[in-house]
């Protein structure tokens, strides 16, 4: 597994920590016990708290992007693993330029199977692909396009 992926994995399970626990902790304060107490690869430490601090920095934008997507739903009706899958991939489609949005979105689609239920991939996948389609008519109107 990549270093980018398993960073992917980490910051997941530093999200539904933070989550579950009803926020009362800051996610960097999260992301620094998991340090401490679990081995993770030197390699991967950056990315993780470049996800983490998108996620925590950005949240109620990407969570208010995230509910245009929805179709009859509310995200804070979803499960804490999807919720998070879904932010995670929100932040990197949102706020980071070095990741395309189909990477962005395969990659969560491979955190749902391994950690959500069996309809969390291709729920997760429909989300985030008209997430996908949200930007990308939003960028073409701003730049003149169609």
């Amino acid at each position: 597994m990549r270093a980018r992926s398993k960073a992917r994995s980490w910051a997941l399970q530093v999200l539904y920590a933070w989550d579950a626990r009803g926020v009362e902790k800051s996610p960097r304060s999260i992301l620094n016990d998991f340090e401490q107490q679990r081995q993770i690869a030197e390699a991967s430490r950056a990315y993780i708290r470049k996800l983490v601090d998108a996620v925590a920095g950005h949240r109620e934008t990407i969570d208010r992007e995230l509910e245009h997507s929805l179709t009859n739903w509310r995200l804070e009706r979803l499960s804490v693993i999807d919720r998070n899958i879904l932010r995670l991939a929100a932040a990197e489609m949102l706020y980071d330029d070095e990741v395309p949005a189909v990477v962005a979105i395969q990659e969560a689609i491979v955190l749902a199977e391994k950690y959500g239920t069996n309809e969390s991939p291709r729920f997760v996948n429909g989300v985030l692909d008209a997430l996908r389609k949200s930007l990308e008519l939003s960028d073409g109107q701003t730049d003149g396009g169609v």
